[in-house]
């Protein structure tokens, strides 16, 4: 495990998610473009690989919604590697149909492909399981065995939320949770199987990075969906009633972007309940993260502050209530039991002092996004223009909540916009994107994160999320021809010209 010394050094990388990467199965994998991948960002002199949080996909295919906060994705299983070993043939998945456009995940067609598939894959796999499976599963067992259940109880209610299932096994009576582990076993398997087959894929893309020099940011959300694993196993963590439904929801309140708010409807802690508990849902699940990740970023980091959250069933997020976070004495406690840890705050959004002092007293590095320097509305944006960064910050052109740097030109303020190139002093918008990349590699902050999307110079079509919305987001990929070694070679003269 790396300290936080790693980021006394000034490096940089690059901002791309798994389901980004090309390939011919509808999302990309773990398989072979991932690894090309590292070689592109090894050519480029770079040191990070950031990718979003790889948990499996609920409602909305979001990655920040999971339905545990501790499994892997299967549709990042590469189905090349399992007919390499002997679980798949060939025409198995290349006669599925993925999807029409390579450029963008169709999730629909991906989620009916991956169930017929791995059907197969558990059918081949039980006829000559691996001496390490059972190892495996008896290592991952304080998360998987419920995992494993929920999920097969979800398919026997046809995916609906465990707050519509009955109410024996909602609430996780003994007789029934043996009921269910009984008529379930073959599906629960199913789920076993499904996450030692990634975690194998994922152990060995991780090695091969960390060979060639590359580390892995991963990211975990601060919060967890309400229809997840880690609710239904561990309900006293979060602020429910006696059938387990929220009493209040996560949210934002109303801005200058958003007059309703936005309505996020994850559970909040029940933050008195995991002092007196020592933290440990918390500490495991930071010590898990960190055991497959190199570098960890910690998305919303002020809800450790103060939260903001809404009644259950509220329709928005305009009447709801700030409430005191654990501060930090959290991350003193799981510093004590855990030692000091490489974590990015994303410490974005609505700042006050506490906030700013929770930062500098856990002494992460917190976030920085270019964009918002020239947000004309924002009374804060001055604290991202370059010139104000300190050394222990990570600078980013946009993250996977921005538009591109060339879509923003076009979807910006036009004031916003113009501030942007009084700036840099340019003549024209189409400047904008090299000037970006070029001030935040030679900013001080010690590290630099660049989109990929930037990299290759897409406009609002490469665009990962739009916040707030629905029906749209995820879906970017990139296509094999866009990744070129032209691109690797201008990044690493200017990541060396920059001193990085």
């Amino acid at each position: 495990m790396l300290d936080s010394e790693i980021f006394k050094q000034r490096k940089n990388g690059v901002l791309m998610h798994i389901s980004s990467l090309p390939g011919e199965s509808g999302i990309g994998t773990l398989g072979n473009e991932a690894y090309k991948f590292i070689d592109f960002l090894k050519e480029a002199g770079q040191t990070y690989w950031q990718i979003l949080p790889v948990c499996p996909t609920g409602y909305g295919d979001s990655p920040y919604q999971s339905f545990s906060t501790f499994a892997g994705n299967p549709y990042f299983i590469d189905l090349k590697l399992l007919e390499e070993e002997g679980l798949l043939e060939n025409k198995d998945y290349s006669e599925l149909s993925w999807g029409q456009d390579p450029m963008y995940v169709d999730f629909g067609a991906v989620y009916e492909g991956r169930i017929k598939v791995f059907e197969k894959v558990q059918s081949a796999f039980e006829k000559n399981i691996p001496d390490d499976f059972n190892a495996f599963c008896k290592e991952n067992s304080f998360w998987l065995e419920d995992y494993a259940l929920f999920m097969a109880v979800k398919d026997l209610h046809n995916g609906a939320s465990f707050l519509e299932w009955e109410e024996d096994i909602r609430l996780r009576r003994p007789e029934a949770l043996e009921e269910w582990k009984n008529k379930s076993a073959n599906r629960m398997n199913y789920y076993r199987i499904q996450q030692y087959l990634f975690f194998k894929q994922w152990k060995n893309l991780k090695t091969y990075a960390n060979k060639n020099g590359i580390k892995i940011i991963g990211d975990i959300p601060i919060y967890v969906s309400a229809d997840s694993a880690d609710v239904w196993t561990h309900p006293k963590n979060f602020m429910l009633d006696k059938n387990l439904i929220p009493i209040e929801v996560a949210g934002c309140p109303p801005d200058a972007f958003t007059s309703l708010g936005q309505l996020w409807g994850n559970p909040v802690y029940n933050w008195d309940f995991m002092k007196k508990d020592g933290y440990s849902w918390w500490k495991q699940r930071l010590k898990s993260s960190l055991e497959i990740y190199d570098v960890l970023r910690i998305d919303h980091f002020r809800g450790f502050d103060s939260f903001y959250s809404v009644k259950y069933g509220a329709e928005d997020a305009k009447n709801g209530r700030w409430n005191k976070g654990p501060g930090i004495a959290f991350f003193e406690q799981i510093k004590a039991d855990l030692g000091e840890l490489p974590i990015i705050a994303e410490d974005l959004g609505f700042m006050t002092d506490s906030v700013r002092q929770l930062l500098c007293q856990s002494g992460f590095p917190g976030m920085k996004v270019l964009q918002f320097a020239f947000d004309t509305r924002d009374e804060n944006s001055k604290e991202y223009i370059p010139d104000c960064y300190p050394e222990n910050c990570v600078v980013y052109t946009g993250t996977h909540d921005n538009d591109t740097i060339k879509g923003w030109t076009k979807t910006a303020r036009p004031e916003d916009v113009k501030t942007a190139m009084e700036y840099y002093k340019l003549s024209s918008p189409l400047q904008l994107r090299e000037a970006m990349i070029l001030s935040a590699l030679n900013s001080s902050a010690n590290t630099c994160i660049l989109t990929m999307q930037d990299l290759i110079g897409l406009g609002s079509e490469g665009r990962m999320n739009s916040p707030a919305s629905v029906g749209s987001n995820w879906k970017w990929r990139a296509c094999e021809n866009q990744i070129t070694s032209k691109i690797a070679l201008w990044l690493k003269d200017i990541t060396y010209a920059a001193g990085r």
